[in-house]
């Protein structure tokens, strides 16, 4: 990266991601990363198997207060969330239905399932974020940095028949995947700019967008 470029994006997302290193990576694969996209169903499965389910406030909205999207929405399970209700104020015991319904509320407010992984185990946290709070989504959206996370297993797909140009997809991305419509067409997908997260698929309308499993390419020979 050059001086120049250093020097002219903003100073505190440049600190939030000078620490990265930027590597390919294969979809859902234990590497030594920490942050993981997941969609809506990864998320609930992940709370489903689990033992034991804690919930309490995600740091970032509070502190940041950018936004009105639900405070409640940070989910740590099984040993992690034990450990976590005793040193997290704030974070509390809840049953599955209490956590699903959370995450679903999380997920209809447009945020982002993000969930933190130990290197060759299971996620055992997942918060969901906006990017108007959260540095590190922020991080991911201005600079489209695929390399700093895993993205989903899946990708968004548009039905362009289904289609009614209403531009739910556009608002409610973000990554910025979507674009606006062009002289009276629909908005168009840039599948290079989805992480997967899901929050299109579940905002159309009419069912136009879908999910289908994400194409890793094959390393050139």
């Amino acid at each position: 990266m050059s001086h120049e470029t250093e020097r002219t994006r903003p100073k505190d997302v440049a600190e939030a991601v000078e620490h990265y290193t930027a590597t390919t990576i294969p979809v859902h694969v234990e590497v030594d990363v920490n942050q993981v996209v997941v969609n809506l169903d990864e998320a609930e499965n992940l709370l489903r198997a689990a033992e034991s389910i804690a919930l309490g406030p995600c740091a970032c909205r509070t502190e940041k207060g950018n936004c009105d999207r639900p405070i409640d929405v940070c989910l740590t399970v099984d040993e992690d969330g034990d450990q976590a209700t005793e040193a997290w104020e704030g974070l509390r015991r809840v049953s599955v239905e209490e956590a699903l319904a959370a995450l679903r509320a999380s997920h209809e407010a447009g945020l982002v399932h993000l969930a933190y992984r130990k290197p060759g185990q299971e996620s055992t946290i997942v918060c969901s974020c906006c990017s108007c709070c959260c540095w590190f989504l922020n991080a991911l959206k201005q600079f489209d940095s695929h390399d700093a996370v895993v993205e989903s297993s899946h990708v968004a797909e548009q039905d362009a028949e289904l289609c009614v140009g209403c531009a739910a997809c556009v608002e409610r991305c973000p990554f910025d995947a979507w674009a606006a419509a062009q002289n009276g067409d629909r908005p168009s997908l840039n599948p290079g700019k989805c992480f997967g997260c899901g929050v299109c698929v579940s905002g159309c309308p009419t069912g136009a967008i879908s999910f289908v499993p994400r194409v890793v390419a094959e390393p050139a020979r």
